[in-house]
């Protein structure tokens, strides 16, 4: 890798994902991060505490994969599950340490003020969190209005909605704070689309270059392959499989250190277009119609999309984008040929297909050893997947069938 991308680049376009859950709405996170991040400068906060209100108000929601669990949180004011995901994103931060000082805040950004004053929590967590609890339930009160492309939003409503719940949702300072900051006709303008993105520019220049190794990358794809896999029980530890799956591969293959390494990250990634696909479709244990099976195929595309830009890692984006890619062009989203696509992509594609293959399914079983090898040959003799890989596959068949079932004891090795 010439040039190590930033990890910060990274993190935000990768947050790009998160928004994909709300399907319709894709832009929750980001607004919640810009209103915390303008409360936070009429505060009379230095630059990294507001850019850190900008990244707490931005991943809060880092323990949602689920489109109902969106649509719950967004159109009550308060879900009867709420502290699940709070448990689940903090629980994921936690794991990586770049972002683990931001655990806190996610595991409380749903609490009342009242219950934070009374359990002690400690003052700066409980301020950040109340913080982002508050104008989370801005954007969701928004949301209606924002998504029937309202130029103006009932703001009088919407801060008297606030107002009334000071001292018992939220901090009486915060509410002050808030309604000062947002008497501001720009303040609501910027949660318009497009409009917001010249302070978003701004928040992320501030923050420092931090040159990302492929093992913090490796980490953070981890993090987002247990969002993506947590969305449906069809998918779960899924991303884990193929990446350690496709490790083996690789490294049966003779490819060198640093190109395995990557290609465990794109494993990893590969499905992370998912997380837009609504639930009722990716859950569906018949056969897809025509019409959701056009949906499921926009994944790749998706994932394509979010990884494209991340400079130093274009390569990654290349291999998980054409995952689902045939020999002779009969695949899903580009149509090439993938006999014309570089060796780590065509491995991507078999891990794929055998991992699926032999993961137990809430609504199957997966295949045993015998079938799938047998699966996999009659791939190989109609011309749908490469001979080269499929017998790398089958040389190692008990360390294939662990690293695709164990999926994660093997990343990282």
């Amino acid at each position: 890798m010439t040039r190590p991308p930033d990890l910060r680049q990274v993190i935000h376009t990768l947050s790009d994902a998160l928004d994909l859950v709300g399907v319709d709405d894709v832009g929750h996170g980001k607004r919640v991060g810009l209103m915390a991040a303008e409360c936070g400068r009429a505060a009379g906060l230095g630059t990294e505490e507001i850019a850190r209100l900008f990244d707490l108000g931005m991943l809060h929601d880092i323990g949602v994969s689920s489109t109902q669990t969106r649509h719950n949180l967004l159109t009550t004011f308060s879900s009867p599950d709420v502290q699940a995901h709070c448990d689940i994103g903090s629980g994921l931060l936690s794991g990586f340490p770049p972002l683990a000082s931001l655990a806190p805040g996610v595991k409380r950004h749903h609490t009342p003020w009242v219950q934070l004053v009374k359990e002690r929590e400690d003052p700066t967590v409980a301020w950040q969190a109340n913080l982002v609890f508050l104008v989370d339930r801005v954007d969701s009160m928004a949301i209606p209005h924002l998504n029937e492309g309202n130029t103006l939003l009932p703001t009088a409503e919407l801060r008297e909605r606030i107002r009334q719940r000071s001292g018992l949702d939220f901090n009486p300072e915060l509410v002050a704070l808030f309604l000062e900051a947002s008497r501001s006709d720009a303040f609501w303008f910027a949660l318009e689309p497009g409009h917001g993105q010249a302070l978003l520019e701004e928040l992320r220049d501030h923050r420092l270059t931090y040159g990302a190794t492929l093992d913090d990358l490796r980490r953070l794809a981890e993090l987002f392959a247990r969002i993506v896999d947590a969305k449906s029980p069809f998918t779960a530890e899924h991303s884990l499989g193929v990446a350690g799956l496709a490790s083996l591969l690789a490294e049966k293959l003779e490819l060198g250190e640093t190109s395995r390494a990557k290609l465990e990250i794109a494993g990893l990634l590969h499905d992370v277009g998912k997380l837009r696909v609504p639930n009722h479709i990716l859950d569906k244990p018949g056969e897809l119609d025509a019409a959701e099976r056009e949906i499921i195929n926009t994944h790749s595309f998706e994932t394509f999309q979010l990884l494209r830009h991340l400079h130093g890692l274009e390569d990654i984006a290349v291999w998980a984008a054409h995952h689902h890619e045939e020999p002779g062009g009969g695949g899903y989203p580009f149509q090439v040929d993938a006999s014309t696509l570089p060796l780590e992509a065509r491995i991507l594609r078999i891990a794929d297909i055998f991992q699926a293959m032999v993961q137990d399914r809430p609504y199957h079983r997966g295949l045993d050893k015998a079938q799938a090898f047998a699966f996999m040959a009659d791939l190989a003799a109609r011309g749908l997947a490469e001979a080269r890989i499929v017998d790398q596959l089958a040389a190692s068949p008990d360390e294939a069938m662990a690293a695709a079932r164990a999926g994660l004891q093997r990343v990282g090795n």
